[in-house]
């Protein structure tokens, strides 16, 4: 309910990705963005026209440069980019630069002033048009970090060369500098910051969570439309990415291949689902189902359908600081997680009650828990129940954007 006391503000948030485009950091924005209308204050966000991950537009935002809609409330601002399903370094860094200088002039073309501008990296030039904008606006400029850039870019190989990543990083340290609020998604970011000397009163914790009125547990209708009601279903749900080692899933498949009551759903699209589908056909994986990414407002029933879900990261240093907003979303919907995901997400799981640790790029430590819960269905139901109270505790998506609210919006008005 809205309080008619409170202050309203108005807030321009710059998030590249956006609905429809489906991922954790569109869901994320939406989820801020629509909490905060709600409770009066007026957002516009300013996106790109949605492309990601497959580089393609619609045909209906072709041949524009900006285009301006109302989403629940929102002010939505579209503008251009130049997007290709051709992902090299030179093409994403077009991708990239191009959505920075189109936020910049479509945010001036807003007319707007506003008391807070809110950029959402990676990707990374977005501070650049959250700080530019906030300068215009004379608004206050909050940066929110999901990813520690440019060194999670180093670490899988995406940036080598030695130059722009000393650019790089003195375009980081200029973000923190100038951000009178840095918002943080996991306490691993949030003490990495304060390592390098950033003040606490500065940093502000908003971790990832799950809608808990889209994210449920659905049954098993789904299961049987899929023909897969006499299986042991395994779901993997999210980008198949550089990140996620998904060359180890498809080895995890490939070994448990001559399991027939073991079928694996795989859901969502990105840079390495090419690599899958040849994988698949080439290697014949008959117990491989793999789908394109599904709308948000149905994914609850493809995870309900599934008897547990993975959530694997490569194993780098870097990610144990990590917390996959997936995981909350298959918490929610009471399915067992197998995690390869060691340190700040493993302690939550563990916490939790809620699943399975294994060692990351581990195949066969991840047949072994696989096959530890196909054999026990009550542990499999503990879990479950286990996640979801653990989620509706701590992580659900309206609280912590109450927190942000509180803390920050009327923190710094």
């Amino acid at each position: 309910m809205m309080d008619s006391s409170k202050k309203r503000v108005k807030i321009l948030y710059i998030s590249q990705y956006f609905p429809p485009e489906i991922g954790a950091t569109q869901a994320r924005a939406f989820e801020i963005a629509r909490y905060l209308v709600k409770q009066g204050h007026k957002v516009t966000v300013i996106t790109e026209f949605p492309n990601h991950p497959s580089g393609i537009l619609p045909k209906k935002y072709r041949f524009k440069f900006f285009q301006k809609e109302l989403m629940e409330g929102i002010i939505v601002w579209r503008s251009w980019v130049f997007a290709t399903p051709n992902k090299t370094f030179i093409t994403r860094l077009a991708f990239y630069l191009s959505f920075m200088l189109s936020s910049i002039l479509v945010g001036l073309f807003t007319g707007s002033r506003f008391d807070i501008v809110y950029a959402t990296s990676p990707p990374f030039f977005v501070g650049v048009s959250g700080y530019i904008l906030s300068r215009l606006k004379n608004a206050r400029f909050v940066f929110e970090v999901r990813d520690i850039w440019p060194e999670s870019a180093i670490v899988l190989g995406e940036l080598s060369n030695p130059r722009l990543i000393r650019w790089a990083e003195k375009l980081e340290r200029f973000y923190y500098s100038k951000a009178e609020k840095i918002i943080v998604v996991t306490r691993g970011i949030l003490n990495t910051l304060l390592r390098r000397g950033e003040p606490p009163e500065k940093l502000l914790l908003i971790e990832n969570g799950s809608n808990l009125k889209i994210y449920a547990n659905r049954g098993q209708a789904k299961k049987i439309e899929l023909n897969l009601q006499n299986k042991f279903v395994v779901g993997y749900f999210g980008i198949f990415g550089l990140a996620q080692g998904m060359e180890q899933l498809c080895d995890l498949v490939n070994n448990m291949k001559n399991l027939p009551d073991v079928h694996f759903l795989f859901v969502g699209d990105g840079p390495k689902k090419k690599m899958v589908l040849d994988i698949k056909h080439r290697k014949q994986l008959t117990n491989l189902t793999i789908l394109d990414e599904i709308p948000r407002e149905e994914i609850a029933e493809y995870i309900s359908a599934c008897d547990v879900t993975l959530v694997p990261l490569k194993k780098r240093k870097l990610f144990t600081s990590a917390l996959p907003s997936k995981m909350f979303d298959n918490m929610a919907c009471e399915r067992p997680v197998i995690l390869s995901v060691d340190g700040e997400a493993r302690k939550l799981l563990e916490k939790a009650g809620a699943g399975i640790f294994v060692e990351p790029e581990n195949t066969t430590q991840m047949m072994q828990a696989i096959l530890t819960l196909k054999s026990n269905p009550h542990l499999c139901r503990e879990m479950g129940k286990n996640g979801r109270a653990f989620v509706e505790k701590n992580y659900s998506r309206e609280k912590l954007a109450s927190k942000l609210e509180k803390e920050l919006i009327c923190g710094i008005t």
